[in-house]
């Protein structure tokens, strides 16, 4: 009913820079929160940055202000802009988001996921 699509991982060296998208599509009434969360190998997903509707942004402490968070509500896509990229920064970065949708008439809040995209920091 609803999807998330990440797009912008890959393969990056220490000190460098990558862009994330999240696209949402399907019948979307309204999207709330947008978010960036990330699992490491051997590691519990962990959150890395939400937006509200109104572009209101919070941070985890480990991006250090290395990372921002944007939207575009017209396109119902939320990025990442990555900068000074650290080996530890390697991990599967999801997307999150609160959906509301209508169906046979009544609103539903659906919490979605994307699949996930691998941003590899290496030299």
């Amino acid at each position: 009913q609803v999807q998330l699509v990440e797009s912008g991982g890959g393969l990056v060296q220490p000190g460098g820079s990558l862009r994330l998208s999240c696209a949402a599509s399907g019948s979307i009434f309204r999207i709330n929160g947008m978010g960036w969360y990330r699992q490491a190998p051997g590691k519990q997903r962990e959150l890395v940055a939400t937006i509200t509707s109104g572009g209101n942004a919070n941070y985890a402490e480990s991006p250090e202000g290395r990372f921002t968070i944007s939207r575009d509500n017209a396109k119902n896509t939320v990025y990442l802009q990555m900068n000074s990229l650290k080996p530890e920064d390697t991990a599967v970065y999801y997307c999150n988001a609160g959906v509301v949708v209508v169906t046979s008439g009544a609103y539903r809040y659906l919490e979605v996921w994307g699949q996930g995209t691998l941003v590899t920091v290496s030299s």
